[in-house]
């Protein structure tokens, strides 16, 4: 676990007591809390609107809390990916919604292995990231948990139409977040219906807004995502397929 951040010089004048509980509770905050699985470690990170500072890139596995301060001008937004083929696209866990000026904090329990944290001011694109090594034994999230998923597709809809899913493919069985960024003036449905016609996901997002859903992706075929709620429904084709022999 990382060593406390402490001042060089405390001032101890007046009561001692109060000064040594004061001196007790930054330890407390540094180090978290103690739960059956073992202590968390607490790592800060700082967010800009051209930057991502993380604290500590060498972690001991288990239970870790990732303390994001956003000192950007633009809503941001914590990743913590794990790999997958070769490349960092598979989300473990996240925090959204990060508005100037505020904090949040991203607990994950990591198993060994390497991540990315990626930082998105804007909440758009793959962000700026960092490599984090995980190393020891325990942890139990080297993949995607239950919460997290396999890759994320970033949509938008505006005055020229729908667009972010061109070439895009996925595997039957991955886990996909559908994000949608509305930049039009009015409320808009993002609706994911399987090949079948069936619709596995549908959410409102409000004009200059976004949402997500995330999608089990169970069968093979075209998948379509529609967007309603325009003078014109807008339509695009996800293809699923099955994995390679």
């Amino acid at each position: 676990m990382p060593s406390p951040t402490l001042p060089r010089r405390l001032g101890l004048a007046g009561s001692a007591p109060l000064a040594l509980l004061a001196l007790a509770g930054l330890v407390l905050t540094a180090c978290g809390s103690d739960s059956g699985s073992g202590s968390s470690t607490k790592v800060a990170v700082t967010a800009g609107d051209d930057s991502c500072e993380v604290a500590s890139t060498e972690l001991a596995s288990g239970s870790t809390t990732f303390a994001v301060t956003n000192e950007g001008s633009k809503v941001t937004e914590l990743y913590v990916y794990g790999a997958a083929d070769g490349a960092f696209t598979k989300v473990v866990s996240e925090v959204e919604n990060i508005g100037p000026g505020t904090s949040r904090d991203l607990t994950v329990d990591l198993a060994a292995g390497t991540y990315e944290l990626a930082c998105k001011p804007g909440q758009k694109g793959d962000g700026i990231r960092s490599t984090v090594t995980v190393t020891g034994s325990g942890g139990g999230t080297s993949s995607a948990s239950e919460e997290g998923y396999d890759a994320e597709i970033e949509l938008t809809v505006d005055a020229s139409g729908l667009s972010g899913l061109d070439g895009q493919t996925a595997t039957t069985g991955e886990r996909i977040e559908f994000k949608l960024d509305n930049e039009t003036d009015g409320t808009r449905t993002l609706e994911v219906l399987d090949p079948t016609g069936t619709v596995a996901a549908e959410f409102d997002v409000p004009a200059g807004k976004d949402g997500e859903a995330i999608v089990a992706l169970a069968d093979a075929g075209d998948w379509t995502v529609k967007v309603e709620g325009g003078p014109t429904d807008l339509e695009s084709t996800l293809t699923v397929r099955n994995p390679s022999p």
